[in-house]
């Protein structure tokens, strides 16, 4: 007997309150409406963005939900009008959606859908389907989504435009990596700011986010790149994948940026803030030269007061500028990444520090807090 049809009950990481960690419960998921696809996850990671939501100062918090956003699955049933998939088929949720109608979908310049509305606070958009109902219940109660995707569940329901269909090969274990952190970091690098040959780029931040920049600053042809972190044991990896300088503030006698400035002769060309927080965007900003300087925004911090800017310096040539996955639209260009990865044009491999099963959910937010992972795959 199959499932088409009939709500499916699984397992999942459910999300009660603040400040507390995930519980993995058993949850209904419900069957696609129309234009929406139920999906079985397979492998699913997380990244500071879903630890967010449960943080005891973020305000705009909404519970219960299931979080998660990048994972990769198989497709198991399609509803009405859905006519881009069907069972079987690989493929990747997409927190950034793409509806290929509006003004930003229509446009070369960005990646945004008119799908999200609350640019203010992202992360409260897509919380629940287009009929505005939610297709989870665990105990009674309706769940939330997440981003539109909610991959910390062994199904889950999205929309056919938060969904792009990889080849029937793609090894999901690490396409997965492309439904955020590798796209959003490697994306930064040739989508936003254009890296270009001969250049000196400063990545702030080793996680996943800031060792996909790193491989694009590589592939960029960058002759010099300068991987900063508070975990110094993560700088063997960074040199084996391209940097030619690793420094942890720590152990400086003085401001990061005033270091790279010293060591660059007047600073970076191009610096990537993958942490989030006015301090290390401060430190990145000033780490650029003028006379061009590019500092890209990757990473949010919770809390952050934002960062103060004075005329002056953009006067002199530097420019601020941030993205969001990289820039990417989402169901044109994962397909490409994926078969760039298949064709060993970059090594997905290098951001996989640790693979769990998905009931070890706890230990890998651990993980993460403590800075000892870079991306840990949950499987199911």
């Amino acid at each position: 007997m199959g499932t088409k049809g009939k709500v499916i009950k699984c397992k999942a990481a459910v999300a009660w309150e603040a400040n507390k960690p995930l519980s993995v419960e058993e949850v209904e998921v419900a069957p696609p409406k129309a234009h929406e696809v139920r999906i079985q996850i397979i492998a699913t990671t997380l990244c500071h963005t879903d630890a967010h939501m449960i943080h005891p100062q973020y305000e705009g918090a909404f519970f219960p939900v299931i979080l998660g956003h990048e994972a990769a699955g198989i497709v198991e049933s399609v509803g009405p009008e859905v006519t881009n998939f069907k069972p079987g088929d690989k493929v990747i949720p997409l927190y950034m959606p793409q509806c290929g109608k509006c003004k930003f979908c229509l446009s070369p310049h960005t990646n945004f859908c008119g799908k999200l509305r609350n640019f203010r606070n992202p992360l409260d958009d897509q919380k629940l389907m287009e009929d505005k109902s939610s297709r989870f219940t665990c105990k009674g109660k309706p769940i939330y989504h997440f981003m539109g995707t909610s991959t910390f569940s062994q199904y889950t329901v999205v929309s056919d435009t938060n969904l792009v269909k990889v080849d029937d090969d793609a090894n999901l274990e690490r396409v997965c990596l492309l439904g955020c952190s590798f796209s959003t970091g490697y994306g930064a690098v040739v989508n936003v700011a254009k890296v270009t040959p001969g250049s000196t780029c400063a990545i702030f931040g080793l996680g996943g986010v800031g060792f996909a920049a790193l491989i694009g600053c590589k592939l960029a042809g960058a002759s010099r790149i300068i991987a900063i972190d508070i975990k110094s044991e993560k700088f063997a990896r960074a040199k084996a994948l391209g940097a030619t300088d690793c420094l942890n503030p720590g152990d400086l006698d003085k401001p990061i940026q005033e270091v790279i400035v010293e060591i660059t002769s007047g600073g970076v060309d191009f610096a990537f803030e993958c942490v989030g927080g006015a301090k290390v965007m401060r430190a990145a900003m000033d780490s650029i030269t003028v006379g061009g300087g590019l500092c890209t925004i990757i990473g949010v911090n919770i809390g952050d007061k934002g960062l103060n800017i004075s005329a002056v310096e953009l006067l002199m040539g530097r420019t601020l500028t941030g993205t969001s996955f990289g820039g990417w639209k989402g169901m044109k260009s994962v397909p490409k990444l994926a078969a760039d990865y298949k064709n060993k044009k970059f090594n997905l491999d290098a951001l996989v520090s640790h693979t769990l099963p998905f009931d070890k959910i706890s230990e890998a937010f651990d993980l993460m807090y403590q800075g000892k992972s870079i991306r840990t795959i949950l499987l199911f």
